[in-house]
């Protein structure tokens, strides 16, 4: 009897490694799968069912309805119904996409919300392809080594097994289990920066530089995630006051960054960019009597007697 096709077998392998590895996160013996119905989610849902039975893990699909297109609904109660002929537990979440940052940005924060977990992990169909868009996307927007490093395979709550498998797989693999995927219309759109990317940027990079792009853009981002780690180390293992400019200045750039970075995190600043952290870094290392520097959430970080300070800013 022949084994599976490769791509099958490459996903399950793939899924395989990742729950072994992550065991200590998965709690009650569960795990779900966010299932979008595209090719990436459903090999994966496929792979994870099929693990799952032999590492005794029980497994939910979580499907999120955007509510952005016509007949969102019926998409998305069809990626549930495929997710139950997989063996799996079905769940649809209708969420609300609003505020800012644009359509992109306003639908990935409502999804995560919606699959945030009390407990354990939820798995995300991200490939190695999208791990090359991430990557170019921060270094096209200069953007700092966090986000050059890309997705972490285990983020918790967030899993991502199949980082290391490339798009064209998981299409495979549906196609040898007799899945069908949904074709979001909006992953053909050029009006979506992602989709230039993918539909032109990257297949121009692998004609000029024979191929291999995107498996050489993930290990670029393996490498930086290594390097960025060991620098947090060092930042978390800083004994001085993060406030004091004393204290601060006489450290390497990269590690003072990351603990003003740590700062101003544990102080309540959201959504730091490494344009902020370096706008602060400044009032520590390239100080000219400059005024504060401005940040999501309301905030102003100041220098003031020789110390770092957090405000409200003043409307």
């Amino acid at each position: 009897m022949s084994g599976p096709h490769p791509a099958v077998s490459e996903v399950r392998t793939a899924v395989r490694r990742f729950l072994v590895d992550a065991d200590e996160h998965l709690a009650c013996g569960g795990v779900a799968v966010a299932v979008s119905g595209g090719a990436d989610s459903l090999a994966l849902a496929a792979a994870t069912a099929h693990v799952a039975g032999r590492l005794d893990l029980r497994v939910r699909g979580l499907v999120v309805d955007h509510g952005l297109q016509a007949g969102s609904a019926e998409v998305a109660e069809r990626a549930a119904d495929q997710c139950r002929g997989l063996g799996l537990d079905a769940e649809v979440l209708p969420v609300v996409v609003d505020g800012g940052g644009g359509p992109e940005a306003a639908a990935r924060r409502a999804r995560y919300a919606a699959l945030r977990p009390d407990k354990g992990l939820v798995l995300l169909g991200h490939t190695r392809d999208d791990q090359a868009e991430t990557v170019l996307l921060g270094l096209g927007r200069g953007s700092g080594p966090r986000s050059i490093a890309g997705m972490r395979p285990l983020d918790p709550p967030w899993g991502r097994p199949l980082l290391g498998v490339s798009r064209a797989t998981t299409t495979a693999a549906c196609a040898a289990l007799g899945l069908d995927p949904w074709h979001d219309p909006h992953n053909a759109d050029p009006a979506f920066t992602r989709v230039r990317l993918r539909t032109e940027v990257l297949p121009l990079l692998e004609d000029v530089l024979q191929g291999g792009v995107a498996a050489a853009l993930a290990r670029t981002a393996a490498q930086l995630r290594e390097d960025n780690d060991a620098l947090d180390g060092i930042a978390e293992a800083f004994e001085g006051d993060p406030a004091d400019i004393a204290a601060l200045e006489p450290l390497p750039p990269a590690v003072r960054r990351r603990v003003i970075r740590r700062w101003l995190l544990a102080s309540g600043a959201p959504e730091l960019s490494d344009s902020h952290v370096r706008a602060v870094d400044a009032l520590v290392a390239g100080w000219k009597g400059q005024g504060g520097v401005w940040l999501s959430g309301g905030l102003v970080a100041r220098r003031a007697h020789g110390r770092l300070r957090l405000d409200p800013r003043q409307s």
